[in-house]
């Protein structure tokens, strides 16, 4: 299928209608103009006519004079024959006295004498049989002479539409000027607009083989530079997905190396031992079941996070007791805080209103946000729980003194494959899993850091059931 260009729709369309209205307007300007002067030459006829027919009628009321002298006389001392030729029409009809003295051309058609004889006055515009233009009046007088029925008066319109043919090129000039300048200002302006479109267009394609780096120049500060400048943030922001996504895969694959490596060491160590060391048998069994807990968390998560992006992530909600989860979840790190030396504090409280929820999910979130509190911790921190009801909502808050978060890193940690700190394992996507599980119950988790090294606060906040 043919391209179909801006520029040339424009030119169809819009300059079409232009067009279209300008060749209008010049004809109804064209048809008043000349109508105009015709009709100022056929008052002027008139006036003269009607003055020669008044003197005729005097002469026709004395009867002393001779008529057909007078009217020889007046056609003969006619003071404006160079422009205007006067005539004599006798009652048969035909013309026997000319101011010029030529008898016109027998062949030449008189539709005014006609009109004039039927209602006492016409007028008539065509041309001659020798091709001259002509605007011809007749007025009757045969009530004053039995010998001369009409008068006519022709004039040549040669120069009268030698001034309406000035007035025509004169207005063919401006609609020509119009024409061109709203072709050029048009075809500037199309420019402006279809130029941007093709480096957009350009800089699309090149976005979308995966070339993140391009930008498109913006120099100016209307829809189309709000178009560039989206596109250039959407270029940024996927340069940004797809580094994070890099270092994602890249993370994921040590976090999945690392314990994977110590499975497989430890397997081949209790080969090669055989069993004969109880305490090698212990420690290596109780090394290959951590890491494959930390495997299986790290699928787990894995796991809901692409169920998240099809769509198909799922609650099993019911009545369910926070304190019990939160006990349980500050429980298992308990021990392994303080094998590396760091503190946790519960202040766990005697009740607290039942939540609906999936207790599984919910479990799942104090799990990730209480591992990220010692996981980001260091020997001496310490890790404060509390859970309080505040109004209708229940509110949990991990608060440590450990690593802390950048305030420009602050915005993105909840952000799909997103790690703010590369130094300490993990994915980079349980903030996000989690942030999504406690939106889905109607909740919110906030995380605050006042900085690097000055720890930071996970705040989770749950509705109450309503009884």
């Amino acid at each position: 299928m043919a391209k179909k260009s801006i520029t040339k729709r424009w030119i169809i369309n819009n300059l079409g209608l232009v067009v279209l209205a300008l060749v209008i307007i010049s004809m109804v300007i064209i048809y008043a103009v000349q109508n105009y002067f015709y009709s100022s030459a056929r008052q002027y006829l008139v006036s003269k006519i009607n003055a020669v027919t008044s003197v005729l009628s005097i002469h026709s009321q004395d009867s002393s004079a001779n008529f057909a002298a007078e009217m020889r006389t007046m056609l003969e001392t006619f003071n404006e024959k160079d422009k205007i030729e006067l005539m004599a029409i006798n009652s048969k009809g035909r013309v026997v006295l000319t101011s010029s003295g030529f008898s016109p051309d027998e062949d030449d058609v008189m539709p005014d004498y006609i009109e004039a004889m039927e209602k006492g006055e016409g007028s008539y515009i065509g041309r001659l049989h020798g091709g001259e233009k002509i605007l011809a009046v007749s007025v009757p007088i045969s009530s004053m002479s039995n010998e001369y029925s009409s008068v006519r008066m022709v004039t040549s319109l040669t120069e009268i539409d030698s001034t309406i043919m000035t007035y025509i090129a004169a207005v063919a000039v401006i609609c020509f000027t119009i024409i061109f300048i709203i072709v050029t200002i048009g075809l500037y302006f199309a420019g402006s607009i279809v130029k941007p479109i093709r480096q957009i267009s350009n800089i699309a394609r090149k976005i979308a083989m995966g070339d993140f780096s391009v930008r498109i120049e913006n120099s100016s500060d209307d829809e189309i530079g709000e178009l560039c400048t989206a596109i250039n943030h959407m270029a940024f922001e996927l340069s940004a997905a797809e580094s994070m996504k890099n270092e994602f895969i890249s993370s994921v694959s040590h976090e999945l190396r690392t314990p994977l490596t110590a499975i497989k060491g430890w397997a081949e160590t209790l080969m090669l031992d055989g069993g004969n060391s109880p305490d090698t048998m212990n420690k290596g069994v109780k090394i290959i079941v951590t890491e494959t807990d930390r495997l299986q968390q790290m699928v787990e998560e894995l796991l809901d996070f692409s169920r998240m992006q099809n769509g198909h992530f799922t609650l099993q909600s019911a009545t369910m007791d926070v304190l019990a989860e939160l006990g349980d979840a500050v429980l298992i790190y308990s021990e392994k805080a303080k094998r590396e030396n760091k503190k946790i504090i519960y202040d766990e409280p005697e009740m607290l209103p039942f939540v609906f929820g999936d207790k599984n999910r919910i479990h799942q979130v104090f799990i990730n946000v209480v591992d990220n509190a010692v996981k980001y911790s260091s020997e001496g921190d310490v890790i404060t729980i509390t859970a309080s009801q505040s109004g209708d909502d229940v509110v949990i808050a991990v608060k440590d003194t450990g690593v802390g978060i950048k305030q420009s890193d602050l915005a993105k940690v909840k952000t799909k494959f997103y790690k703010a700190n590369h130094t300490r394992r993990g994915s980079g996507i349980g903030l996000a899993v989690a942030d999504e599980i406690i939106s889905m119950h109607g909740g919110s988790l906030s995380i605050d850091s006042e900085g690097e090294g000055l720890g930071t606060t996970v705040t989770i906040t749950l509705p109450v059931q309503k009884k």
